[in-house]
């Protein structure tokens, strides 16, 4: 007979449930691949797709002030101000950081998408592990929904 709170083969509930997240991230993971655009739902774009990722955090002017002021201070270092990839510290970087002002590659990725590599890093999409994640940010989705609204207004 099974122990409350376990599965048929021993597995906790927590288990399956920890089980089946990964394997979405590994889906999300394997969709987005090296420069791919990731999956949406039938009918809409990428950036519609991803509309709800940010948890639906409004947007404050204050969250929108310390984004401003993380992309200067943290981000322009290699992305360089205007968000062309030609930052000072992308001289000895290969590959070299994202250029955010092209359109094509805007129109290819989710909010979602970018939310995650600012926090988690290149590496947890599939890109550059050069690309360092922002940890500190994981408990502010207004401020990385606008940094991420900051990265969009960046496109020419």
């Amino acid at each position: 007979m099974a122990r409350r709170g376990r599965r048929a083969g021993g597995r906790s509930r927590r288990a399956v449930r920890g089980g089946a997240w990964w394997g979405g991230v590994v889906a999300g993971l394997v969709l987005a691949g090296c420069g791919g655009g990731e999956a949406t739902s039938a009918g809409t774009g990428p950036r519609q797709a991803a509309a709800a990722a940010s948890g639906g955090s409004t947007i404050t002017a204050a969250a929108r002030a310390e984004a401003k002021t993380i992309f200067q201070t943290r981000c322009a270092v290699c992305h360089g101000e205007q968000g062309r990839g030609d930052g000072p510290g992308s001289a000895g970087l290969d590959p070299k950081p994202r250029n955010f002002q092209d359109a094509d590659w805007q129109a290819s990725v989710t909010d979602e998408h970018i939310e995650k590599i600012i926090v988690y890093g290149g590496a947890a999409v599939g890109r550059s592990p050069t690309m360092p994640g922002n940890p500190d940010l994981q408990g502010k989705p207004a401020v990385v929904a606008a940094l991420r609204e900051y990265i969009r207004n960046l496109e020419r």
